[in-house]
């Protein structure tokens, strides 16, 4: 099952960048092995329209037939071990691709949330965008590893 991040806004560098890249490369490594990944990243940008153009734009790259998950501050919030599963259900079930879309400043409309399949929060506060990046990249191997039965993750 491959994986896609959609994200608003441009990553230009830096440590953040440097970490996603590392938590990516480390979740296409071991996710081989278990038909999942590797994780792409798409960023898009809306010069204007606000959230109905961010989300026009998350939703113009999610294929026929593939998982949505939005990040969203009133999502549901799952422990690794279940967020693990989850994938590995719809890997399971034949699901081809998993989107992840994170939203700009002003969060994901009404629309691109009623059509999600999963509402996914990393707890009650809210992350800047590039942070929620990280955060995924790490949760995407974390999951892989756990399925993988590797001792990284220690519950």
């Amino acid at each position: 099952m491959r994986i896609q991040i959609c994200a608003v806004g441009r990553l230009r560098g830096g440590p953040e960048a440097a970490l996603i890249d590392d938590y990516l490369t480390r979740f296409a490594r071991t996710g081989r092995a278990l038909s999942l990944g590797p994780a792409d990243i798409r960023e898009v940008e809306a010069k204007k329209g606000g959230q109905e153009e961010e989300t026009r734009l998350l939703l113009k790259g999610v294929p026929d037939g593939a998982k949505l998950v939005a990040l969203d501050e009133r999502g549901r919030v799952m422990t690794s071990p279940d967020f693990a599963a989850q994938l590995a259900r719809w890997r399971d079930d034949g699901i081809g691709e998993t989107v992840f879309a994170i939203g700009g400043a002003d969060g994901h409309s009404g629309g691109l949330r009623q059509r999600a399949d999963l509402l996914l929060s990393f707890g009650s506060m809210v992350w800047p965008h590039m942070l929620a990046r990280a955060m995924l990249a790490e949760q995407l191997y974390r999951a892989a590893t756990i399925l993988a039965g590797s001792p990284y993750h220690k519950a």
